[in-house]
């Protein structure tokens, strides 16, 4: 192979990336919800806490140990030493973990993550039950034409005042 053949392969392949990166990042649907969990984890263990993800056990799919369900609630230990072949996807988080000494493969989809915070000190963050973790107003049913009106009358109100 010449070194002209592997330099155009080069481009090309690098022209590929960048075309797949940015159908990636140009599709509205796809949640970020995996790659902020992904970062939050990263971002505890280098600061040495203890991740842990807050899982609604009612959405269908979940696979955890029933016995330890609270209100229809789980809370997981997601730290390297906890979780073992941890796998946080696009789509799911897996892992193998003990539960009163009895190993157990959880397997949780990600709509059902509802948070993830540090065990050590409460930071974290909490999704809602949305795709994207994102409450858009014109997306809430709840909210009425007579609440946008008002909002958008006090963007329409400078807070700013000329002094001379």
């Amino acid at each position: 192979m010449s070194c002209c053949q592997r330099t155009f392969e080069t481009v090309l392949n690098f022209a590929l990336v960048q075309i797949r990166e940015a159908q990636i990042l140009s599709n509205p649907n796809r949640s970020k919800r995996p790659y902020l969990i992904r970062a939050m984890h990263e971002w505890m263990g280098d600061n040495g806490n203890t991740p842990h993800i807050v899982v609604d056990a009612a959405v269908a799919g979940v696979n955890v140990p029933a016995e330890h369900v609270k209100d229809g609630k789980i809370i997981l230990n997601i730290s390297e030493s906890a979780a073992h072949n941890l796998k946080l996807s696009n789509d799911s988080v897996s892992f193998r973990a003990r539960f009163g000494g009895v190993p157990f493969d959880v397997w949780v989809p990600m709509a059902s993550v509802l948070g993830i915070y540090a065990r050590e000190t409460g930071q974290g963050m909490i999704f809602s039950h949305d795709n994207d973790g994102d409450i858009d107003a014109s997306a809430n049913p709840a909210t009425t034409r007579a609440d946008t009106d008002d909002i958008e009358s006090t963007r329409a109100r400078s807070h700013l005042r000329v002094i001379k």
